[in-house]
């Protein structure tokens, strides 16, 4: 049930300023959006503290730490989706996209263990209003997995599927053109001996030759047909990108150079980047940094990833660190471009007439401690 709520001495951030004003939210819309503070009854005092749309993330992996908190702990299911949305809303997200992966590089990984059981969670929880987000899922499709479409197919009647995205970790190509970074990465991820990691490398090689190709006009066909919005996913070179934009992508996720996020803009996709890339200042995979993207203004969106709180410090990173970007410009790109790239209208600014989907934010030693989050206008955190 939505609320009438009237917050004042907020800093508010809109699409194109931040003053000190009073937002009013009645039936759980955006009613009024005034400068000066007001003194009227029931009116919330934010202390000057900002107000900020609510979060929009397109791109979370943090369900499965809570399905799998250590290896070989399995937590139940609808619990670890509640422990899931509160971290979230706690890190001001009032709309997610839970990344399931269809597909996985290693057979009997814990994430392919756990996708039915994730999907039908987060779905349960939903439908019976146990979350304070509002979640959505994004599938993303290994493309070398040769049962990806049969995964896929399984979400036809889903209609919590709003987002897919396409990937290959095939080594050698994309995120891991260095195989030194592929090595290290997954040898230390699966403790694999020297022989095994290049057998392990000789197979995902052979997958990606015989599935990818398939795969990938199989699931694009699919989404066309049922409206959804497709990404490509590591794009490293021009080619990459032509090749995702003649398949109708519209996203751009984490493009590993700089070469490939000014092609993904030329050619008219968003690029995403994940917000704790921004926060550490790198890629731990050793691509380019989101932060050269944003100075080079090639950045439109950013994601947690694997990080919920890094989404709202990144904006003030943003903020502080990038001489171009304006706060109005930070918060757009965690808030307003995702709702638009993911084809939801109805929120993503401070504005009359969308969804009252707020944070108040506090500066706490220069970093942004939620306070309060409303969706809807009712007050969730």
């Amino acid at each position: 049930m939505s609320q009438n709520l009237l917050l004042t001495n907020a800093r508010v951030v809109t699409a194109t300023q931040v003053f000190l004003g009073t937002v009013q939210v009645t039936g759980g819309v955006i009613s009024a959006v005034d400068t000066g503070v007001t003194s009227a009854a029931g009116a919330t005092d934010l202390e000057g503290d900002y107000l900020l749309p609510g979060l929009v993330d397109l791109h979370t992996d943090n369900l499965e730490k809570h399905f799998t908190p250590r290896p070989g702990v399995r937590w139940p299911s609808l619990p670890a989706v509640v422990a899931h949305d509160a971290q979230l809303v706690a890190a001001g997200i009032t709309t997610v996209f839970d990344a399931l992966a269809l597909g996985d590089v290693k057979d009997g990984s814990a994430r392919m263990e756990n996708l039915d059981d994730m999907a039908t969670a987060v779905t349960l929880a939903q439908a019976e209003h146990a979350t304070r987000a509002e979640h959505f899922l994004h599938l993303r499709c290994e493309l070398g997995h040769p049962d990806l479409t049969r995964l896929f197919h399984n979400f036809d009647g889903n209609g919590l599927v709003r987002l897919v995205s396409v990937m290959d970790h095939a080594p050698g190509q994309r995120q891991f053109v260095n195989l030194d970074k592929y090595r290290e990465y997954y040898q230390g991820k699966y403790r694999l001996s020297d022989a095994e990691m290049e057998a392990f490398m000789e197979r995902q090689i052979r997958s990606s030759h015989e599935h990818s190709d398939s795969n990938r006009a199989h699931i694009v066909a699919r989404c066309h047909e049922r409206g959804l919005p497709l990404a490509s996913h590591d794009d490293a070179e021009p080619a990459h990108v032509e090749e995702a934009r003649a398949l109708g992508m519209t996203i751009a996720e984490f493009p590993t150079t700089l070469e490939a996020a000014r092609a993904a803009r030329g050619h008219g996709l968003q690029v995403l980047m994940g917000a704790p890339n921004l926060v550490r200042g790198g890629s731990h995979s050793g691509n380019v940094s989101a932060r050269a993207l944003a100075e080079a203004d090639l950045l439109d969106i950013v994601s947690s990833d694997y990080f919920p709180s890094s989404l709202l410090q990144a904006v003030f990173t943003l903020e502080e660190s990038v001489a171009s970007i304006t706060l109005p410009g930070a918060v757009a790109k965690v808030s307003r471009n995702p709702a638009r790239a993911a084809r939801l209208e109805d929120r993503g600014s401070i504005e009359t007439g969308l969804r009252g989907d707020l944070v108040r934010v506090h500066e706490y030693h220069r970093f942004p401690l939620v306070r309060d989050v409303w969706r809807a206008g009712m007050r969730v955190y």
